[in-house]
């Protein structure tokens, strides 16, 4: 079925059908879209399945979200909302999700936020980056007890090179966009995590929570 907006300029075919084809349902990726635009494609999703996630949501569209849907969850530090109850839990499995930084935590809370809307049970561990990695060795039994990692850092993306290198669980790297200078919005990062020397580290795109977030719930499937 296809939706129209401002004439003849089609621009949302609903995919009800992802979940089933690939666990992941269809998202909004809010970015560039006007906030009526995001309403409507909402709408749409919801009445088909009582569940929507949105990303990359301009703050100040928020407060019209809300009152369209008044028992949105709404999390602003990274731009995310969802429209429903999170999905039932099909596994007992635990996904850590690591900081290097504080402002590395928008990132992962849009990790977090897609695994548990998914049902997957989430450990945070913030801000325990290289520069003081006495922090990451303070929180040894916590990351012990995830079953995968999602590590998360900016500036040159040491951490998840550090965290590959003492944890037997499968890591999944963010590179962020943070940093100055050299930092190159994360491509130094980027860079880092890909020629890293500690094997088995799997990378996604610069600032990608959400892409982190469903490959760490693929892996978790296959153990279902």
């Amino acid at each position: 079925m296809k939706s129209k907006l401002h004439g003849e300029h089609d621009y949302f075919i609903e995919d009800h059908a992802r979940q089933q084809r690939t666990l992941i349902p269809e998202l909004i990726y809010c970015e560039n879209k006007s906030v009526g635009q995001i309403i409507l494609i909402a709408k749409k999703l919801y009445a088909k399945q009582k569940f929507v996630l949105g990303t990359r949501c301009p703050v100040e569209f928020f407060p019209k979200l809300k009152k369209t849907f008044p028992n949105a969850h709404i999390v602003q530090e990274s731009h995310c909302f969802r429209i429903g109850k999170p999905l039932r839990a099909m596994s007992t499995a635990k996904v850590g999700i690591v900081s290097a930084g504080t402002t590395d935590i928008a990132v992962c809370e849009e990790a977090a936020l897609v695994l548990e809307s998914l049902g997957v049970s989430v450990e945070r561990v913030y801000d325990v980056g290289v520069a003081g990695i006495h922090r990451l060795f303070a929180k040894d039994d916590r990351l012990k007890r995830c079953n995968i990692l999602i590590v998360a850092a900016g500036m040159e993306g040491a951490l998840p090179s550090v965290v590959a290198g003492l944890y037997p669980q499968p890591l999944i790297a963010i590179p962020t966009s943070i940093g100055y200078g050299t930092a190159l919005s994360g491509f130094t990062a980027l860079f880092a995590m890909l020629t890293s020397c500690a094997p088995g580290i799997t990378v996604v795109n610069i600032d990608n929570g959400v892409g982190a977030a469903a490959a760490a719930y693929k892996i978790i499937s296959l153990n279902r």
